[in-house]
């Protein structure tokens, strides 16, 4: 077999490259500082949902009624402090906030691993094969969009039952879509490149192509969608378990927190709601930030593919 021409010839990413990239985007993150400030967060937030078992002063779902309803830094039961109080059950708030981190990024990372999986498969046949069978794909994600995707996820809940697998793969399946475009977008663009068409020549499979050739190539925009959407998956998450079609009303999730400090706002409670709704808006927020400083970061190529 004769070579094939130099300028097919792909330059492999080195190890100096790699840290060079990587000191960059360091500068960047200092000199932004709000984007060291939300990975900050979120790292203690990763920190709390792995180790809350180990953290937490008391059992999240013991109940004492004798002690319901008190107020931050309120003695607890066996020398406990209440340091966020307790809920109407004698609950202890920071337990179950810290729980609650949990099954929060649970869900938002496991939905953005399901969405993303299904999006980017769908993604790379459509833009790869074209034809009918883009047009058949895009038909069923513009099928989708036409509905509000909390109503969908309402429906299937209501359907399917609440239940943490349940939720994962209801969300996770309203996420795909929106990679899908992105990946589509890219791959149109990528397919008729030299580097693909020289991995044609060189005999490579459709699926190699896919998805050793073109999806390295476009891993970018889909890390700033995938942050972008964490945050979106948590609320939505929240949203349903405020609604009482999340997990079971025994796992302490931040959703089903707030719902269930409602009837407790009139009395001025406001410990109840104040610290899971902080928790959901500061995550949230966080997410987005790092999601905009990725975009700002990548931005430069971005524009090289598109």
């Amino acid at each position: 077999m004769t070579n094939l021409p130099d300028a097919f010839a792909i330059a492999p990413v080195t190890g100096s490259n790699f840290s060079r990239e990587l000191r960059r985007a360091g500068r960047s993150m200092v000199a932004a500082k709000w984007p060291l400030l939300a990975l900050a967060i979120l790292f203690v937030v990763v920190v709390v949902a792995i180790f809350g078992p180990w953290l937490s002063p008391l059992d999240p779902n013991r109940q004492n009624i004798m002690m319901r309803l008190a107020g931050p830094m309120a003695p607890g039961p066996n020398g406990a402090t209440f340091v966020m109080g307790s809920d109407a059950l004698g609950r202890d708030v920071l337990s179950r906030l810290l729980y609650g981190a949990r099954v929060s990024l649970m869900v938002g990372i496991s939905a953005i691993l399901v969405g993303g999986t299904l999006g980017t498969i769908a993604g790379l046949v459509s833009g790869y094969f074209g034809g009918w069978i883009d047009d058949v794909i895009m038909r069923l994600g513009d099928i989708q969009l036409a509905f509000p995707f909390i109503l969908l996820a309402i429906m299937f809940l209501v359907v399917l039952g609440p239940g943490l697998v349940n939720l994962i793969l209801v969300l996770g399946i309203g996420q795909w879509v929106t990679y899908a475009r992105i990946v589509r977008a890219q791959t149109l663009s990528l397919r008729e490149k030299e580097f693909v068409e020289a991995a044609r020549a060189m005999g490579d499979s459709t699926t190699s192509i896919m998805f050793r050739t073109i999806l390295p190539n476009i891993v970018a925009p889909l890390t700033v969608i995938a942050s972008f959407n964490v945050a979106s998956v948590i609320l939505a998450e929240a949203s349903l378990s405020f609604l009482g079609l999340g997990v079971p009303p025994e796992t302490p999730t931040w959703g089903s927190m707030l719902a269930q400090s409602r009837d407790q706002l009139i009395a001025n409670k406001w410990w109840l709601a104040v610290f899971p709704g902080m928790a959901i808006v500061v995550t949230v927020l966080s997410f987005n930030i790092i999601g905009d400083w990725l975009r700002d970061l990548l931005d430069p190529r971005l524009k090289e593919r598109g």
